[in-house]
Parts: C-alpha cells; structure tokens; sequence
C-alpha cells in the first residue's frame, strides 16, 4: 500500500514573493507553471519516490491560512533552515523540538501567512 499523502498545494497571493522564499529556504529551484488564471510552482519530485510532492498556487479560490493544514517539508538539518527562513523574515512559530525516534519538527509562517512546518530524522 502507498502513503495516503500524493500531492500538496500551499496557497499563495504572491507567487513571486513565495518563489523566491521557498527556493531559498529549501535550496531548490520550483519550476513556474501558468494555467490562465491558475499559476503553479512545483516543488522538486522524483517520478517512483517515497513520499508527496506539491506546488505552491495562486488563484482568487485559494487563500493562504493560519488555520488550516498543517504541511510537514522534509530537511536535512532544521537549525539550517530556521536560520534561513529568520533572515528572510517569517516568524517561527514553533522552534525545533524533539519528537523522540522520529526525528524534529518546528513551525513557522511564510511570507503568505500560511502556517507550514519541517521534518528532519535527526
């Protein structure tokens, strides 16, 4: 059996804006899709690898939220990223936290108001 999980969207008021936090916090470039009125930004993916994928997408029917899902991104080291995104400006939410054998986790906002988290296995 698969994980549930195939696909995540983070929505977004400024596409542009979003790009350029979440390929520099993530170091990865996303590659810009435009369907008409629906603009897309997909995250790096591997066609047969573990694991969800997603895009970042602006359009008047999605609206970044607070409240809503919460999106675990997968990391390597959190402190690094952390750092990356206090300089960039985002709030942490949650700082990095122990959740046993499974690794760390930590909350922040992005630059679109959404709440979004990390995952490392260290």
């Amino acid at each position: 059996m698969n994980n549930l999980i195939n696909w995540v969207e983070i929505p977004v008021r400024d596409m542009t804006r979003a790009v350029k936090f979440y390929e520099g916090i993530l170091d990865c470039r996303l590659n810009v899709q435009d369907f008409g009125e629906l603009k897309m930004a997909w995250f790096p993916m591997e066609q047969g690898a573990p694991g969800a994928s997603g895009s970042l997408v602006q359009n008047d029917a999605y609206n970044p939220s607070y409240s809503g899902s919460v999106i675990y991104l997968s990391v390597e080291d959190i402190n690094r990223t952390l750092t990356l995104i206090e300089q960039q400006g985002p709030k942490i939410i949650n700082p990095k936290r122990s959740i046993g054998q499974f690794g760390h986790v930590a909350h922040f906002e992005d630059t679109e108001g959404n709440r979004v988290a990390l995952h490392a296995n260290q």
